[in-house]
């Protein structure tokens, strides 16, 4: 895909962010049962909370910019 614009660049880096975000909502949690540290697993809880916060502030800038919320592939 040719980029003829900054607003497509931005929505293309920001389909990879939301990409990115949701994929460390899905395994946050899983690192959070596997820590053998109580403390550890609690941040990595608390992280969980602070990555939805930022799947919700991306899908408020894809409104924003009148796009759909939308995953391009990301390799984290």
């Amino acid at each position: 895909m040719k980029i003829e614009s900054m607003q497509e660049l931005l929505v293309e880096e920001l389909k990879d962010l939301y990409d990115a975000e949701k994929q460390l909502v899905r395994a946050l949690p899983k690192f959070a049962k596997a820590a053998n540290d109580e403390e550890l697993g609690s941040a990595f809880q608390l992280h969980v909370d602070q990555t939805k916060g930022q799947v919700e502030r991306l899908e408020r800038m894809f409104g924003m910019l009148g796009e759909k919320p939308k995953s391009k592939p990301c390799k984290p």
